[in-house]
């Protein structure tokens, strides 16, 4: 079991996993986010190779449309 922060809040983890993978079990598409890991905006061609591990920090950021 890892324990990340997300968005400011503790998750925990059966096991280490990259970005990409994450987000996908989180049910979110990477096309409508933006992600800084550990303080580092991640350009998206790089979520498959962020490997999350114990004490990560990610803050995911929905963007919303509007006029």
């Amino acid at each position: 079991m890892i324990a990340l922060t997300v968005n400011g809040k503790r998750r925990e983890m059966a096991a280490e996993t990259d970005l990409a993978g994450f987000l996908q079990e989180m049910q979110i598409d990477p096309r409508t986010v933006a992600v800084a890991y550990n303080g580092e905006v991640v350009p998206r061609d790089r979520y498959p190779t962020i490997r999350l591990r114990e004490g990560d920090a990610l803050e995911i950021v929905r963007m919303v449309g509007g006029g």
